[in-house]
């Protein structure tokens, strides 16, 4: 496919997302940046949300993954609605309770001062490390797919990216972003639908026979209950429990979305629809991947040593035309409705909790904040050419390890927060927060050994969240 027609593709999506910003932001607050004046209707919010929440890594990652690790994956997605239901019933309606524009101000009111900068900052840490995971995947495939014909440097695919998310996001912020996700969602699932059925297709299948291929396909078995297996379905379905708590339930980023609803009902009415369609998507790009390994099977096409490539080399070099613009509006649409609310929830945090920005003063600290904004578009950019640098495994999995480590002292500190009348002597919560994720990388890579040849897999988020949780009491105000 002519790079000149891929650029053309990409332009045209962008001018889209642009147009909408415009029309979402001329008659924007400045609090609207923040919260959207809580006016979004529940049903676009939780059809967006899906689009943050797969991003790219699910989009390129978890087909690929297939691979190495059948529909294992899946197990955790199961676990994610034992989550999600914690969100909905415990999480939400404290958050509606008092009123919050940054979750993370209730660490203030429940612990102090030190908890609540420690909270912020562990959520800073590892939206952008979870970003610039999802945004190099992206990024890779514009290099592949547009910048390699004209030999620019990968650094400079990194920029553009970056640059056109600022573009539709700067003015309107999350009253921008519940619109743009809604959109990029419908992208993201079309793509996979008409990916499956284009496979289906070219391999001469019928709808049964092609339902027939992926269950009679060893790869795609679910379940896996070998217990010392880093896959094992209990490991599995707790971490996805956990997962989806620390990555929707504790991140500004995707509650930034739920506090925008009307009401704490329409919010957690969100939370329903979105595990349930949720669900089904995960399993249509599990499917899909099992089709793509067998589409590559039957043309002769060698799998990429790297698995994330697999669908971007048969979608950009194998597919028809069709299927290559496709995949590409699919890809762009997944990497931006996740990183675009990211931005802002960057923005967000670091203005309301380290900046002390409040519905009072948004107007007058309009240009500081455009300038964090700015400020946060050049981290990502240099962490995703870090990344690049050093990364050598699966995104998923890298996204799912890193937010073992950075999320499991925000659930140590929430766990104590609602589940116990404990007061802190806050000036030692940094040390807590500090000391847990570094004890539980020594055990993880220790664990063979003592743990009578335990293998930790996502569920190290569990152990942090615990040991954060244990570190926490022993410095406990005493009654």
């Amino acid at each position: 496919m002519s790079p000149v027609f891929v650029g053309g593709i990409i332009l045209s999506y962008f001018i889209l997302l642009i147009a909408i910003s415009w029309l979402t932001s001329r008659n924007a607050s400045d609090s609207d940046f923040y919260n959207a004046n809580r006016q979004s209707p529940w049903y676009l919010v939780a059809f967006g949300m899906i689009g943050a929440s797969l991003s790219g890594v699910t989009f390129i990652s978890v087909p690929g993954e297939v691979g190495n690790s059948n529909f294992y994956y899946f197990q955790v997605v199961i676990g994610y609605l034992l989550g999600y239901f914690v969100i909905a019933k415990v999480l939400l309606p404290l958050y509606y309770r008092l009123n919050l524009v940054s979750i993370y101000s209730y660490l203030e009111q429940r612990f102090g001062f030190w908890s609540y900068k420690s909270g912020a900052f562990f959520f800073l840490l590892s939206r952008i490390i979870g970003s610039s995971f999802r945004l190099f995947l992206v990024a890779s495939v514009l290099q592949i797919s547009f910048f390699d014909a004209f030999n620019l440097p990968f650094w400079v695919s990194v920029l553009v990216t970056i640059v056109l998310i600022w573009l539709y996001t700067f003015q309107g912020g999350i009253k921008t972003i519940v619109w743009t996700d809604t959109l990029q969602t419908a992208f993201m699932i079309a793509s996979v639908v008409i990916s499956i059925v284009f496979i289906t297709n070219e391999l001469d299948w019928s709808f049964g026979e092609m339902i027939g291929r992926i269950a009679q396909d060893e790869r795609s078995s679910i379940f896996n209950w070998e217990w010392q297996s880093g896959r094992n379905f209990f490991k599995q379905f707790f971490a996805g429990a956990f997962i989806a708590i620390v990555m929707t339930g504790l991140d500004q980023d995707m509650m930034q979305k739920n506090l925008t609803c009307r009401s704490l009902a329409d919010a957690q009415k969100n939370m329903f629809w979105f595990c349930i369609i949720l669900v089904i998507v995960n399993f249509l790009f599990l499917s899909m991947g099992l089709l793509l390994f067998q589409y590559s099977e039957a043309i002769g096409v060698a799998i990429p040593a790297r698995t994330d490539f697999l669908f971007p080399e048969l979608a950009i070099n194998h597919f028809s035309t069709l299927g290559a613009v496709v995949f590409l509006l699919g890809i762009t649409a997944a990497a931006y409705s996740s990183a675009d609310s990211a931005l802002t929830a960057l923005t967000t945090s670091f203005c309301v909790d380290f900046l002390g920005f409040s519905p009072k003063n948004y107007s007058q600290k309009k240009t500081l904040r455009k300038l964090v904004h700015l400020g946060f578009s050049f981290v990502l950019f240099l962490v995703i050419l870090v990344f690049q640098a050093i990364n050598d495994q699966s995104v998923i999995t890298a996204v799912f390890v890193a937010a073992g480590y950075t999320y499991g002292p925000l659930l140590g500190l929430f766990a104590l927060g609602i589940f116990t009348r404990y007061d802190l002597r806050d000036e030692l919560v940094p040390v807590i927060c500090l000391l847990s994720p570094i004890i539980s990388y020594i055990i993880n890579i220790n664990s063979v050994a003592w743990l009578g040849g335990y293998k930790f897999g996502f569920e190290i988020l569990i152990l942090n969240g615990l040991l954060t949780f244990i570190g926490l009491l022993l410095i406990r105000k005493k009654a």
